[in-house]
């Protein structure tokens, strides 16, 4: 059972919607929109079949009937990971990009692993896991974003609070489509790979009986050129790299409102209650969020309050 918009019963949480100019690009390609959208257990993704990865992860997350697994656990020896076969295998990357020479990336997991390590028994908790290691669930992220701070705050998130405190949250997560990605330095089966390299998460819980949302966005651009995986852009191609958010620490993490975040990807999301309303980015620090880690009576509200907690 896929991502579920009734997950805590007295909200609803609907599934991010993509833009009208994404809808004409499927119409176009006589293509729909819903065949695209594909439920795993706890989760869903919605393939971009263009850029043939995700737009975005859809989470359940329920901390209360969460199971600790081993990675190894999860298939009894080696992971394997595998294209989808209900949509078109020439709409997904697989083995053929992240095999590639000069390939430099982590095959990050835009729905984590452990985030839908739960059910009713510990089987259920496993095939859930299984379930994550599709490519229609796999982004290309460099080692300093999906093993740094990011994961340090998924962690925070799953352990400190919602499994600690027995708390349901929906979580979504994405990557930013730009016509000015860079373009990876090989090609992959004779085509040019555009890289991502603007990722967001907002995620959505219940206090007081009232709905509320955070958002989180943070970029690669500068380790991918620093790593030479990416061609240079040069004059002479007349294309500028956005150079927004450039200015900020590449592969920390920074708090923004979820509306820019609807800005920057062309998303829409569902409204609710947002703690922080600063019209400017604000950077997540890593040492005050371990700080938070270890005090007695921290709440989620609170550590967003504080623009501590990220996703």
């Amino acid at each position: 059972m896929g991502y579920q918009p009734n997950f805590f019963e007295t909200h609803l949480v609907e599934k991010p919607s993509i833009s009208a100019e994404e809808k004409q690009k499927f119409s176009k390609a006589k293509l729909e929109v819903s065949d695209y959208f594909l439920p795993y257990q706890n989760f869903s993704v919605l393939q971009n079949p263009f850029r043939k990865f995700p737009y975005y992860s859809a989470v359940n997350i329920d901390g209360k009937h969460f199971y600790k697994l081993s990675r190894d656990s999860i298939f009894e020896g080696s992971e394997r990971w595998a294209k989808d076969k209900r949509i078109p295998h020439d709409t997904q990357w697989g083995n053929a990009l992240y095999d590639a020479e000069k390939y430099d990336f982590d095959k990050g997991h835009l729905a984590k692993r452990e985030d839908v390590q739960w059910g009713i028994n510990r089987e259920e908790a496993r095939l859930a896991a299984r379930s994550t290691f599709f490519y229609t669930n796999a982004m290309p992220q460099v080692s300093k974003l999906n093993r740094g701070v990011w994961k340090q705050i998924e962690n925070y998130i799953l352990h400190h609070e919602v499994i600690k405190n027995n708390m349901k949250i929906c979580l979504f997560s994405g990557p930013v489509f730009r016509d000015d990605d860079p373009v990876f330095i090989k090609t992959v089966n004779e085509e040019q790979v555009q890289l991502p390299y603007l990722f967001w998460k907002v995620v959505y819980y219940v206090v007081n009986d009232k709905l509320h949302r955070a958002g989180f966005l943070t970029s690669q651009l500068r380790q991918m050129k620093k790593k030479r995986i990416v061609k240079p852009v040069t004059r002479s191609t007349g294309v500028q790299l956005n150079t927004h958010f450039n200015k900020f620490k590449d592969a920390e993490t920074y708090q923004v409102q979820v509306s820019f975040i609807e800005k920057m990807s062309g998303l829409s999301f569902e409204k609710a209650n947002e703690l922080y309303q600063k019209s400017s980015p604000e950077q997540i620090i890593l040492s005050r969020v371990n700080v938070r880690a270890n005090a007695q009576s921290v709440s989620l509200e609170e550590v967003v309050a504080n623009m501590n907690l990220i996703l």
